[in-house]
C-alpha cells in the first residue's frame, strides 16, 4: 500500500535504531515503511518508493551470515536510480557491494564525534563545515569503490560519508554516512535526512498521520468486504489501535474478545 502517494522504504538489518529512522522520516512529512532485507523487486515495484534507506546493523558486511538485499534487488535499485541512503551498516554494505574495501577496526568507535564536511551540497546542504554526529561502529571503509566521491571525514576514519559520482550525472542518488543522523546526538541529523528526502528523493513532505488513518480504513474496507471479524484484544496500545481502525472500517461487524487471565494490573 502506497500511503499518501509517497513512501520511503527502510530496510531493517537488525539495528536498534531502525524504527527511529522510520519515525524521523514521518516527522519530516513523508510516509515510511520498514521492510526486511529479503524484499523482492516485485514488492519494490508495488510500493513504488521515492527512496530507500538502508539501516545500521550488528553484523559485519563481509561475514558469511550477514544480512543483505540480493544482488538482483540492489542492481535494480541502481539501474532505476532509486535514491538510496545507507546508514552505518547500510553505508558499508553499499561500498562492499560496489567493490570497496570494508575492514574491522581494533576498537569500536562509539559516541559523539566531529565530522568535517567536504561537500556542502546534496544531503549536507546548509550545514556547517564541522558538525557533531553520533558514531557506533567497529568496521569502516578503507577504500571507496571506483566512481565514488568522499563527502566527509573525521580524525579517526578516512571516510565518514560518500556519494556515487558518475560522469554527466553528478547528483546520482546513492549516498552513505557512517554515523547515525536519526539519533538526537547528531545535531543536524534531521536536516541531513530532510535533505535526502527533499533534495535527493524529491518528496513533497505533505504526509500526516491522518493520511495513514484514512488510507488504512479504506484498505480494510476493501480487504474485509461484507464479512464479519473476530479479534483478540490484549488491552494494550497495539491491539486497541488496530481494533479502532477496524471498527472505523466495518462498525458493528467487529467482535472483540478480551480474556481476563488473572494477571492484569489492579483494577484493570
Amino acid at each position: 500500500m502506497n500511503v499518501g502517494g509517497e513512501v520511503i522504504l527502510v530496510v531493517d538489518f537488525g539495528s536498534q535504531y531502525t524504527h527511529l529512522i522510520a519515525r524521523r522520516v514521518r516527522e519530516l512529512g513523508v510516509y515510511s515503511k520498514i521492510v526486511f532485507p529479503e524484499i523482492t523487486i516485485s514488492e519494490i515495484k508495488k510500493y513504488s518508493p521515492k527512496g530507500i534507506i538502508l539501516s545500521g546493523g550488528p553484523k559485519s558486511v563481509y561475514e558469511k551470515d550477514s544480512l543483505s538485499v540480493s544482488d538482483e534487488v540492489f542492481d535494480y535499485l541502481v539501474e532505476k536510480e532509486i535514491p538510496i541512503l545507507g546508514i552505518c551498516y547500510g553505508y558499508q554494505l553499499i561500498a562492499y557491494k560496489m567493490g570497496g574495501n570494508v575492514k574491522g577496526e581494533k576498537r569500536k568507535e562509539y559516541g559523539i564525534t566531529n565530522v568535517e564536511i567536504l561537500d556542502s551540497e546534496g544531503i549536507f546542504k546548509d550545514l556547517e563545515r564541522k558538525e557533531t554526529v553520533w558514531m557506533s561502529h567497529s568496521d569502516t571503509i578503507k577504500q571507496l569503490p571506483v566512481g565514488f566521491e568522499l563527502l566527509a571525514d573525521t580524525e579517526s576514519i578516512p571516510v565518514a560519508a560518500f556519494k556515487k559520482s558518475v560522469k554527466g550525472t553528478p547528483d546520482f542518488p546513492l549516498y552513505g554516512v557512517q554515523f547515525h543522523p536519526e539519533v538526537y546526538h547528531s545535531k543536524e541529523g534531521k536536516k541531513i535526512l530532510g535533505n535526502f528526502l527533499v533534495n535527493i528523493c524529491g518528496c513533497s513532505q505533505d504526509w500526516t498521520p491522518a493520511h495513514f488513518i484514512t488510507d488504512t480504513v479504506e484498505a480494510l474496507k476493501k480487504q474485509i468486504g461484507d464479512k464479519k471479524v473476530i479479534m483478540a484484544l490484549s488491552g494494550g496500545v497495539d491491539s486497541t489501535v488496530a481494533a479502532t481502525l477496524i471498527h472505523k472500517a466495518i462498525g458493528d461487524r467487529l467482535f472483540g474478545i478480551f480474556v481476563d487471565n488473572g494477571v492484569l494490573r489492579k483494577n484493570e
